[in-house]
């Protein structure tokens, strides 16, 4: 049977239909999205300019300020600009490429933390062989697969929508475009497509999210060897690591463990993990991490240096 595709616009509900409390979100979220920006992006730069980038940990650290920029950036702006509107609208394309984004830049993030554990776990348990494990032939392999994994998932996620005939209504419970809504509006049965869905996000998320508890249980149990000024730095640095994990995986288990539904609470529990998380990123890092706080204080005592002698 041939798809009937008559939607050729979807409609946003958008986090809220009261005008003073929209007025409200615009501030907000304007303030969160511009700390997105600056944070994760002084992140790159003090990394950059920082000479850190030969560094296995920084290296991958300055992916994901990217990561997050490029993850945010696919759903704050249209929100943003939908409180602003009456109108949320977003064409049919413009719905499939934001799914496809949000998906992409999402599971590369898991694929990524994946990643810097192991990194953390070569660094703690097996120190003297770190440089020689984590080369940068290696790091660009697990980055190039960070990617590819990324890339995958959003392809399988991106073709359970493009399937579905649309035939109306349009209206999209959500402030972007993803697959439970979606198939909320599919004109067929969606049962197969709701049960990939589940396996594949939720294979992703729920797999990550064991993998990087077992990473970080064998890292802490190791650190029971170490000296208790070695143990100060290793807990320092992956502390913020596990932070990031919980704060992470917790609203994205809730999202997609679970058949194909979708609850009022889906929409503030998005906001967790598409905007509160990158905003968070930077912070976490910076605070629990010395050399990227060293590493910022040089590079701003350089510069107002630098501009002095200016003057």
């Amino acid at each position: 049977m041939e798809k009937v595709n008559n939607v050729t616009i979807f409609i946003f509900w958008g986090l809220s239909q009261n005008p003073k409390v929209q007025e409200i979100f615009v501030v907000v979220f304007s303030f969160f999205y511009a700390a997105i920006l600056l944070g994760n992006l002084l992140i790159m730069l003090t990394v950059h300019m920082g000479n850190l980038l030969n560094s296995p940990m920084y290296f991958f650290l300055n992916l994901l300020s990217f990561v997050d920029i490029c993850f945010s950036s696919v759903t704050a702006p249209k929100m943003i600009v939908d409180l602003l509107n009456k109108s949320k609208a977003i064409s049919y394309t413009g719905c499939m490429l934001q799914l496809f984004g949000v998906h992409f830049f999402g599971s590369t993030e898991i694929f990524l933390l994946i990643v810097m554990a192991y990194d953390r776990y070569v660094a703690i348990c097996k120190p003297l062989h770190y440089m020689s494990i984590m080369n940068q032939g290696r790091c660009n392999r697990m980055l190039l697969g960070a990617w590819v994994g990324g890339l995958l998932h959003s392809i399988i996620q991106l073709s359970l929508v493009l399937q579905l005939p649309f035939c109306g209504p349009n209206e999209i419970d959500h402030y972007f475009c993803d697959v439970h809504p979606l198939l909320k509006l599919g004109c067929s049965d969606t049962y197969i497509a709701g049960v990939v869905d589940t396996a594949n996000t939720g294979t992703i998320t729920l797999g990550g999210f064991v993998i990087l508890l077992f990473s970080y249980t064998v890292i802490l149990v190791s650190l029971r060897r170490q000296s208790a000024e070695g143990r100060r730095k290793a807990l320092s640095t992956c502390g913020s690591h596990i932070t990031v994990v919980i704060i992470f995986f917790g609203p994205c288990t809730f999202m997609y463990m679970r058949p194909d539904t979708t609850f009022a609470e889906d929409k503030m529990v998005a906001v967790f993990y598409t905007i509160i998380v990158p905003m968070l990123n930077p912070l976490i890092y910076t605070l629990r991490n010395t050399r990227v706080k060293i590493a910022m204080k040089n590079l701003w005592c350089r510069k107002v240096f630098q501009e002095a002698n200016n003057k």
